[in-house]
């Protein structure tokens, strides 16, 4: 229910988090930076650059979790497709209603009946109404392929909707199984809804298009295996990335933006959308997303003028100065997400090691985030040490959330290893002398003279990522721990690092460089990345307490959710379910000056449907 994400950039400036109880409702117009002095201009091109090595490589909103990116969600399927409800007021981490297809939704019979009535504005750009049938076929395919479903995790949505009707036109309303939180409902189950267009319900390209006058008990969507057919059908136009485009499938939209050219590269030219129903209409004649194979080339063209909308790295900070006299603005962009890697539970060989807390807790005293912060990050950092948000304003992080347990400290590290089992020999290699599941030996499935020997990947295109992969690599080695590193492109790492099993599950550290933004699910409970039989768990962690704890955020009444929320982030902060590393903003955007109307969304939905040029 959230998405990786791949940075651009690297800098952060850490905010206070109040607590305070969710935001219900927000304002959607940006605030215009543009003085009495300029004109505003209609139309124009403006330039966005894409993430080094991340490109959009698929277009269907019911998307795997092998594609469950920023790239493929923020910045390509919502400009074209809208979820039901949008998130994010300028910066502000909420709920945005006036963006959004529906109005709030009304909760009923013990917060056990949700009532959601769409806005009756917004039209797909085939003529057709967005209407109720358009929740209820996206219904209809989650229901029949959770499995696909990267947000899934069995028992959350739509496990927890026991039935859904079109009870109007404009009006679906859900029977839920048990009473939910209502903001957690609202912010991480209705969150993850896109109505489709009733012209995809079919199973290939030459069956007719429905529409809303065919009967609905004809629909193929109407029956499992109908539903499942659709999917195959739509999921398989959605591997053919040459015929994005052209493709009649795609070309139906509800958003302000549609697609008039894409490259298998990864770039991809948008116009406005005539049809769009929101409240803001696209001034710009076209938004182009232009792919990068590593933040250096992005910042050369950055730098000759070639982008509209790019980002500085970290490593050429220095010449920001250069670039305003350029004509850009630097404008950091924050995210309301969390910087991490993972660690395969599941592998046959080092998984058993790493299900060993004690080992966790010793190779995270290794990661020395001040530091790399200050050496990597030229200062501007903040560190991770829970999956609940601190560089950015929030109602959800407490004090152990912003401290952490686990400091720099190899002293500590070695003392773990030690006190366990392990003979630590200092740049040499460390192995389990003392195999067993004693309190003073190396834990279960971990035989003697298992060396402490590990393969960590990492995405390639961004320096300070490297130089942060080799700081460890070194410390490590100082108390016996090999890292063997290696580097792929953004969508390889994403790919290779499938949750799996058995002795195929190979792969054993994948640091994606980007950690995770909380998108579709808002609120952060972690029940898509930590539960463990989530479809985004990459690493297969498993413990039923953090199952536990997760499951009571998620049913906590209004006055009980802090409680049962601190209670989930201070466990996932001791029990160190991922590796955490500092967390950059995901970029140091730099915006020519005369591009105004741009926010920065905390949740990184992208809305060039605001900019204009001024003259």
């Amino acid at each position: 229910m959230k998405k990786n994400i791949r940075r651009r950039g690297s800098a952060v400036i850490a905010t206070t988090v109040a607590a305070i109880t969710l935001a219900a409702c927000g304002s959607g117009a940006p605030s215009s930076s543009s003085s009495s002095s300029t004109t505003k201009v209609k139309g124009g091109v403006a330039t966005f650059a894409e993430g080094p090595g991340a490109n959009p490589n698929y277009i269907f909103p019911l998307t795997p979790g092998t594609n469950f990116s920023t790239a493929n969600l923020s910045f390509f399927q919502e400009l074209m497709y809208r979820p039901l409800y949008w998130f994010g007021s300028g910066s502000k981490a909420e709920i945005n209603y006036p963006y959004s297809l529906a109005k709030p939704p009304v909760y009923s019979n013990n917060d056990q009946t949700v009532t959601v009535t769409l806005n009756p504005n917004y039209k797909w750009s085939n003529g057709e109404s967005v209407d109720a049938q358009d929740v209820i076929f996206w219904m209809n395919l989650v229901k029949a392929n959770k499995a696909n479903w990267a947000a899934y995790v069995p028992g959350a949505f739509p496990d927890n909707i026991v039935s859904y009707k079109a009870s109007g036109k404009d009006t679906v309303v859900f029977q839920l199984d048990k009473s939910y939180n209502p903001t957690w409902f609202t912010y991480n189950e209705l969150s993850q809804i896109t109505p489709l267009p009733l012209a995809w319900d079919k199973t290939s390209l030459t069956a007719p298009s429905p529409t809303a006058a065919t009967p609905v008990s004809s629909l193929p969507d109407q029956t499992a295996s109908g539903a499942k057919a659709v999917y195959n059908f739509l999921n398989t136009q959605a591997g053919q990335l040459a015929t994005y485009a052209t493709s009649p499938i795609w070309s139906i939209v509800d958003g302000p933006w549609k697609l008039q050219s894409f490259t298998t590269q990864g770039k991809a030219v948008f116009v406005p959308n005539p049809t769009y129903g929101g409240p803001i209409k696209p001034s710009l004649s076209e938004f182009v997303e232009l792919p990068f194979t590593s933040s250096s080339a992005e910042f050369n063209v950055l730098r000759s003028g070639g982008i509209t909308y790019g980002y500085i790295p970290v490593s050429d900070l220095a010449q920001k100065t250069t670039l305003a006299q350029e004509g850009y603005t630097l404008q950091p962009w924050n995210l309301f997400g969390f910087n991490y890697w993972v660690e395969n539970f599941n592998n046959p060989t080092v998984g058993p090691i790493f299900k060993q807390l004690y080992f966790r807790q010793a190779f995270q005293h290794l990661i020395d985030q001040q530091q790399w912060i200050q050496s990597f990050l030229h200062g501007l950092g903040v560190p991770t040490y829970s999956p609940v948000p601190t560089a950015i304003s929030n109602p959800f992080a407490d004090s152990v959330s912003k401290s952490g347990m686990y400091p720099f400290s190899v002293s500590a590290a070695k003392t773990l290893l030690t006190s366990h089992g392990w003979k630590v020999v200092a740049n040499g290699t460390t192995v389990c002398a003392k195999p067993g599941t004693a309190a003073n030996e190396c834990g279960a499935g971990v035989a003697a003279n298992t060396p402490l020997t590990f393969n960590l990947q990492y995405a390639s295109g961004l320096t300070f990522v490297s130089q942060e992969m080799q700081a460890l690599k070194s410390t490590a080695a100082s108390v016996g721990i090999t890292i063997n590193l290696s580097q792929a492109p953004f969508d390889q790492v994403i790919t290779n690092a499938a949750p799996c099993s058995g002795t195929s599950c190979t792969w054993e550290m994948e640091n994606w460089a980007g950690g995770w933004v909380y998108a579709p699910d808002y609120a952060p409970t972690g029940g898509e990345i930590f539960s463990s039989t989530a479809g985004s768990n990459f690493g297969s962690y498993n413990d039923p307490k953090a199952n536990q704890l997760i499951n009571e955020t998620h049913t906590a009444t209004p006055s009980q959710f802090n409680t049962t929320f601190n209670a989930y982030q201070n466990y996932l902060v001791q029990q160190l379910p991922v590796i955490y590393q500092p967390n950059p903003p995901f970029q140091l955007s730099e915006v020519q000056s005369n591009l105004k109307g741009v926010t920065q969304n905390p949740y990184a939905n992208l809305t060039p449907e605001t900019w204009y040029f001024v003259k």
